[in-house]
């Protein structure tokens, strides 16, 4: 899955994420996430989440 979709992602998901500052180069975190900041229910780019520990990014694969 490819993290565009806010029904597929929940508290406790394991992601991985592009942070603003990587968007250039495509550098991915992987982390759990915390808590869905992306309000509407599609984005094109990936909804954004912030990771438990803290990290902030738009969701480009659900890893579990």
């Amino acid at each position: 899955m490819d993290g565009t979709q806010r029904s597929d992602i929940q508290a406790g998901t394991e992601v991985a994420v592009v942070q603003k500052h990587h968007q250039r180069s495509g550098e991915l975190t992987e982390g759990i996430v915390k808590r869905i900041l992306t309000k509407s229910p599609t984005h094109p780019h990936g909804i954004k989440v912030m990771l438990e520990d803290g990290i902030v990014g738009r969701v480009k694969q659900i890893l579990g």
